[in-house]
């Protein structure tokens, strides 16, 4: 199964919502029952065989998406673009590790972000994004680490601690203001920024 996710902040938006793919028949009766409240294949509009949702994506969002894909190859140009300058005026900066493209890889950019050098603590990173708002620059730490989200931690009986290097990684980072028309002067603005905040 691969699954694609269409939130407004993605490549591809319908505003909200997502595609599973699957060549499994058995998989995608049973995803196509659980997004449409738990109704099975054969069965009428109020017989339902398991707990499902209501994950039905409108035609309005559909041809949202569709409009989209057939700009799939601008759009990433342009992501690709916004990357290219972020990692140019932010190479020399060694407080920083910056994401990277595999050679013979292409970076579909959702997000750039960025992470501060070892050194630097959650409660300095924490400071940093406060003072990226006083600028009036969105910024974000980007993403907690999923085992201690509180349902999975509960859930699974992960602790502090479990994942050091992911737990490491994930105190040091900071989204930067991401999207595909993002102007370089914009740009520029949020990397000297940054560059005097650190």
């Amino acid at each position: 199964m691969s699954v694609f996710g269409f939130y407004p902040n993605k490549q591809i938006t319908t505003g909200e919502g997502g595609m599973v793919l699957t060549d499994d028949d058995d998989l995608a009766e049973m995803c196509v029952s659980l997004r449409n409240q738990g109704r099975g294949s054969g069965a009428g509009w109020l017989a339902h065989e398991r707990l499902g949702y209501n994950f039905r994506l409108s035609d309005l969002n559909c041809a949202l998406g569709i409009v989209q894909l057939s700009r799939i190859d601008e759009i990433k140009a342009k992501r690709r673009q916004v990357a290219s300058w972020y990692l140019e005026k932010l190479a020399d900066d060694c407080r920083l590790v910056l994401p990277g493209e595999r050679e013979g890889c292409d970076v579909s950019w959702f997000v750039f972000v960025v992470r501060l050098a070892e050194e630097f603590t959650q409660d300095d990173r924490d400071r940093i994004l406060q003072q990226l708002a006083v600028h009036n620059i969105q910024a974000g730490n980007y993403f907690p680490p999923v085992h201690l989200q509180p349902f999975i931690a509960g859930q699974y009986g992960y602790n502090k601690g479990d994942f050091p290097i992911t737990e490491s990684a994930s105190r040091r980072t900071i989204a930067l203001p991401f999207y595909n028309n993002l102007p370089e002067r914009q740009v520029e603005t949020v990397c000297e920024t940054l560059k005097e905040l650190l």
